[in-house]
């Protein structure tokens, strides 16, 4: 990294011992409730690109042996000079290569079936994708019902930002289990989890 771009990088974690255990409980919590909405704690400086609680949800997960797929309006910026000096991640040349990816908001969802799903020895090698949203829990345009392990009988997720097949690939993810991908939500302030265990299906096929 440029001597120049290193000036240019605002700090992490105030307490990088704390904070990162605020955030990975917050992670664990949001996959252990499934399209529960649950707020960032406010522990981490954070870029001034990409929405804040995907920032600290990848500077807790992410840390040197992993590849970070991040999409096009982040690369280049500084999140992505962010993530690099405060977990020594390296980047992966595609998404279908990549432990995690990040995803802006407005940018394309890589195909589901293209991302790495592990393997049925090792499940836990697959990718996890952090996607910018625009809104959770707000009128938008897709809702989604959410059923499975974590779930008392039904959750149901309003998501500005999915793409509308999402439902039908998440189906086609779900299928793969013990493979699959794993995937948080996240706007600036909130996540939501959604682990490959998860049922979904759009409300409009309840």
């Amino acid at each position: 990294m440029k001597t120049d771009e290193l000036q240019q990088v605002r700090p992490g974690f105030h307490d990088a011992a704390l904070g990162s255990q605020a955030v990975f409980r917050t992670a664990l919590s949001a996959l252990s409730h499934p399209g529960r909405v649950i707020e960032m704690p406010e522990v981490s400086a954070l870029p001034r690109h990409g929405h804040g609680a995907a920032a600290a949800l990848l500077q807790a997960l992410v840390d040197s042996d992993c590849s970070v797929w991040l999409s096009p309006s982040l690369a280049g910026t500084d999140a992505a000079a962010w993530l690099r000096f405060h977990t020594g991640c390296r980047w992966a040349a595609s998404p279908a290569t990549a432990r995690f990816l990040w995803v802006a908001e407005g940018d394309a969802l890589p195909a589901l079936a293209s991302l790495d799903a592990g393997t049925d020895e090792y499940p836990d090698q697959s990718a996890t994708c952090v996607v910018e949203v625009g809104a959770l829990n707000s009128p938008c345009a897709l809702d989604i019902v959410l059923t499975g392990p974590g779930i008392a009988a039904e959750q149901t997720l309003s998501v500005h930002g999915l793409p509308d097949d999402f439902a039908t690939q998440w189906d086609a993810n779900h299928a793969r289990f013990p493979r699959g991908v794993d995937l948080f939500l996240a706007t600036p302030t909130h996540i939501a989890g959604l682990p490959r265990t998860t049922r979904v299906r759009a409300m409009q096929e309840a």
